[in-house]
């Protein structure tokens, strides 16, 4: 029997750190932070946090996001335009997406990554 993982809390785990690549920053060099809280098959869900910056980003035909901010604000930039995201605001990254993911003010957020075979 699985269990049920509450995907809530990072106390006492060592997040997974980086930034950006270098050929895809707009602005900034934001640190970011990962905590994985559930991996499984295709889906991998936790908590990421991340400094001011911008940068390109490019999801692959197979990936796919849904996102909860709970602190700080988001910017996305796509084809159509943009979308800002706050507290209390989810959001999706859909399969394919190319633009730009912009961190306004230090964020917080629940995710939802699930990777498909393309």
């Amino acid at each position: 029997m699985k269990k049920i993982v509450l995907v809530d809390s990072t106390d006492g785990l060592d997040p997974a750190h980086d930034q950006p690549r270098e050929d895809r920053r707009v602005s900034g060099a934001p640190r970011r932070q990962t905590w994985t809280l559930h991996e499984d098959g295709p889906m991998s869900a936790g908590i990421w946090a991340c400094e001011v910056g911008r940068w390109r980003i490019a999801f692959p035909a197979g990936r796919q996001e849904y996102f909860h901010v709970l602190e700080g604000r988001v910017r996305l930039h796509g084809p159509d335009g943009a979308v800002d995201i706050g507290p209390g605001q989810g959001g999706v990254i859909p399969p394919g997406f190319e633009g730009e993911f912009e961190v306004l003010e230090p964020v917080r957020k629940h995710f939802v990554l699930v990777d498909l075979a393309a």
